[in-house]
């Protein structure tokens, strides 16, 4: 039998919970200590995790013992100075949760702790790990025939409560099209396998939390937008998003078309916000159309009931989670999501956010917007 492989978590809301419920789920994993300074969370986290050591701040995290692997779950804008935290006191093996920073002026920093961080680093891209997007992704190419025109259509609910309302606003979260839409330009570099050189975006906030206040502020971030993307292989992607749409039968779906066919991943919303009215929630399902009249294939592609059961993802914070404590055990020999990965998508979401605001199109070269 393995050794237990103990985890640290930081941050303990709404995802970190959907964490600890995964890891408990994974043979062999533990986690030995949740680094949450709101008592609630704090109290919700000690009832799916009894036996691990709840601390308040973080030099106590890191001074447990037991301790492999870190999963930072923390507020978006808390991920910078957590990683640098961690590397000046104990580095670790890390997963942490997209976005990977809110600030350009972060990017010097960030890179400097790449090169020097000596522990593997695996940036949180849950949609990757989504059983109808796994199989798009794995399938696509061969039905394509080279891809492209990609879309991703993602019709959703609007941005949930979070502790302190830090995700009603553009400076803590870094904007829509970077707390939100990350994960769909990781996949669009993932799939096309090519880099952004050009970003078009239009958007507003338009119905979401315009009559809410805090401390005397109202939220700016916002709720729908489209976002045009060229890359440097001659493929295209588009992005539509709209977050007063929690009707939707499906919430993402996904469609890659190229000389060859067409095929579309359609995957629905969380089951807890399904209308249970209209009958049980859709099964996940992959939709292949050759270009020929005949070969279309409708495919179920159901997720196993405990990892529905377990968070939002469609199951996939459990399989993220089994690749990274292959990773952590030596069992693999690199991130499948590479810190490269996380900084690429937030600087598409970027782009995205300046193109949108400016109302022009956003040059890039690498990591460099223009």
């Amino acid at each position: 039998m393995k050794p237990i492989t103990y985890y640290g978590l930081i941050g303990c809301g709404m995802m970190g919970r959907e964490h600890l419920r995964n890891i408990a789920l994974l043979e062999g994993a533990a986690v030995s200590v949740i680094f949450e300074p709101d008592a609630d969370m704090a109290e919700q986290a000690r009832a799916l995790t009894p036996d691990a050591v709840i601390v308040d701040n973080m030099a106590d995290a890191l001074g447990v013992p037991d301790l492999d692997c870190l999963v930072i779950v923390s507020p978006n804008f808390c991920h910078v100075d957590q990683l640098l935290e961690i590397a000046a006191r104990r580095p670790l093996p890390i997963l942490v949760e997209k976005p990977l920073f809110t600030d350009i002026a972060d990017l010097p920093r960030l890179r400097a702790f790449e090169a020097d961080y000596p522990a593997p680093i695996w940036v949180a891209m849950e949609y990757r790990y989504m059983p109808p997007v796994a199989a798009f992704l794995a399938q696509a190419p061969g039905v394509t025939g080279d891809t492209k025109i990609l879309s991703i259509r993602e019709h959703r609910f609007p941005f949930l409560h979070k502790v302190g309302d830090w995700n009603r606003f553009n400076r803590y979260t870094g904007g829509t099209f970077v707390e939100k839409c990350c994960h769909f330009f990781d996949l669009m570099r993932l799939h096309l396998g090519a880099e952004p050189v050009r970003v078009m975006a239009s958007g507003a906030q338009d119905v979401n939390h315009l009559d809410e206040e805090y401390d005397g502020e109202t939220p700016d971030i916002l709720d729908n937008g489209i976002v045009i993307v060229d890359f440097d292989n001659g493929t295209r992607a588009v992005l539509e998003l709209c977050m007063f749409a929690e009707g939707s039968r499906y919430q993402e779906e996904i469609c890659a078309v190229g000389p060859a066919g067409k095929v579309e991943a359609l995957v629905p919303g969380p089951g807890r916000f399904w209308n249970t009215d209209l009958g049980p929630a859709p099964t996940p399902q992959l939709i292949v159309s050759p270009r020929a009249r005949t070969g279309l294939q409708v495919k179920d592609i159901p997720v196993d009931p405990a990892l529905l059961s377990a968070g939002d993802h469609n199951g996939a914070t459990f399989y993220q989670h089994k690749g990274f404590l292959e990773l952590v055990r030596g069992e693999r020999d690199a991130p499948e999501v590479s810190f490269g990965d996380g900084l690429a998508a937030v600087m598409m979401g970027m782009a995205a956010q300046i193109a949108m605001r400016e109302h022009r199109t956003v040059e890039m070269r690498g990591l460099e917007l223009v």
